[in-house]
C-alpha cells in the first residue's frame, strides 16, 4: 500500500462500505445499542458479518463463557430487529486470549476475518470494528498478516494518552492482541474511553423519554441499560457511558459531524498498563472528543426510526 493511499485509509469513509462488527455483546449494555445503531445505517454500513469476542468479568466464568453468552446475545438482539438472516453471519470467536505475540488463538471468526478480507484491497477495504478485547483480530492478523494492508481496524480500547494508566477493559483483557492490532500495517484507529469517549453517557430519564414504547428494540435497550444501572447505583444519581456506540459512529463521521480526531505516531501499550515513552513510526487515527448531543440524538432518532 502507498503512504496516500494508507493516509486515504485513516479518514473516516465515504460511500457504503463493507464492515465486520466484533463485539462482546453480553459484557455490558452499550455493546447492544452499537449493535443497533449499526444495523439502522443500511444505506451505508452493509454488515457482512458477527463476531463474538471473549469476556471475564462478573458477567461470565471465563473468556469461553463470556463469548458464547455475546454470541448468544447478538443473536437475540438480531431477532429483536428483525434481522434473522444476519443470524447466519454470526460467528463463534476465540474461548481464550492471546498466550504471546506470535500465536494466534483459533476460531471460527478469526478464520473466517481472514477468508473474508482476502477478497478486499487497499483501494477498497473491508473495515473492522472492535468492541471488545482484540483477540479476534489479533489472530487474524497473525494467521495472515498479509490481509492487514485490505482493512481498517476501528477499536474501542485503552484510555487517553493523558489518562494515569490504561487499564480499560478491552485493553487489559488482552494487551498482547492489542498490540498485535496496534503494530500491524494495518490502518488503525482508537477510540479511548476514559478521558475521550467517557462524554458519550445518558441517563434513566432521557432514556425513557426518546426509546420506551417506540418498539420492541428500543424498549429492551431501554429498561436494559437502566436495570443495570440501578443495580449496581441503586439510591444514587447516575449516568451511563453507551461507550461502544462511538466506534460504529465513526465510520459515519464524514465531515466530523460526530467527532474530532488526529493523525499520530502509535504508542503501544505496555504490559505495565502505561504507554510505551517510546513511539512507533506507524501513523494511527486518534479520537480526541466526541459531540455527544449531536451523535446521542442521531443514535436516538435512528432506534426509533420506523
Amino acid at each position: 500500500m502507498t503512504n496516500e493511499q494508507y493516509l486515504k485509509n485513516l479518514e473516516a469513509p465515504t460511500g457504503k462500505i463493507d464492515v465486520v462488527l466484533d463485539t462482546d455483546a453480553y459484557n455490558e449494555i452499550d455493546d447492544q445499542f452499537a449493535v443497533a445503531y449499526m444495523l439502522k445505517y443500511k444505506n451505508k454500513l452493509n454488515v457482512k458479518k458477527i463476531y463474538a469476542a471473549p469476556f471475564y468479568n462478573s458477567r461470565s466464568s471465563g473468556p469461553e463463557d463470556g463469548m458464547l453468552k455475546s454470541y448468544d446475545e447478538i443473536v437475540r438482539l438480531l431477532e429483536l430487529a428483525g434481522e434473522n438472516e444476519l443470524c447466519k453471519s454470526v460467528l463463534h470467536g476465540s474461548r481464550g486470549y492471546l498466550r504471546d505475540e506470535k500465536m494466534p488463538v483459533a476460531s471460527p471468526a478469526a478464520d473466517d476475518l481472514v477468508r473474508l478480507a482476502l477478497s478486499y484491497s487497499p483501494e477498497n477495504p473491508l473495515y473492522v470494528v472492535a468492541i471488545g478485547a482484540a483477540t479476534n483480530i489479533a489472530s487474524a492478523l497473525l494467521i495472515n498478516p498479509d490481509i492487514a494492508e485490505n482493512i481498517v481496524i476501528v477499536w474501542l480500547g485503552g484510555h487517553a494518552r493523558h489518562w494515569c494508566d490504561t487499564k480499560e477493559f478491552n485493553m487489559r483483557q488482552d494487551i498482547a492482541a492489542a498490540r498485535v492490532v496496534m503494530n500491524s500495517a494495518a490502518p488503525f484507529v482508537q477510540l479511548p474511553c476514559c478521558g475521550v469517549v467517557s462524554e458519550f453517557s445518558t441517563s434513566a430519564p432521557e432514556l425513557r423519554y426518546w426509546l420506551s414504547g417506540k418498539n420492541p428494540l428500543a424498549d429492551y435497550l431501554c429498561e436494559n441499560t437502566v436495570r443495570e444501572a440501578e443495580r449496581y447505583k441503586a439510591g444514587m444519581a447516575w449516568t451511563r457511558v453507551i461507550w461502544d456506540v462511538t466506534a460504529v459512529a465513526w465510520l459515519l463521521n464524514d465531515n466530523d459531524r460526530f467527532m474530532r480526531s488526529e493523525v499520530t505516531d502509535t504508542f503501544l501499550p505496555g504490559y505495565d498498563f502505561k504507554y510505551e515513552a517510546k513511539h512507533l513510526e506507524k501513523k494511527m487515527r486518534y479520537v480526541t472528543s466526541v459531540n455527544r448531543d449531536k451523535l446521542m440524538s442521531d443514535l436516538f432518532f435512528k432506534l426509533t426510526d420506523k
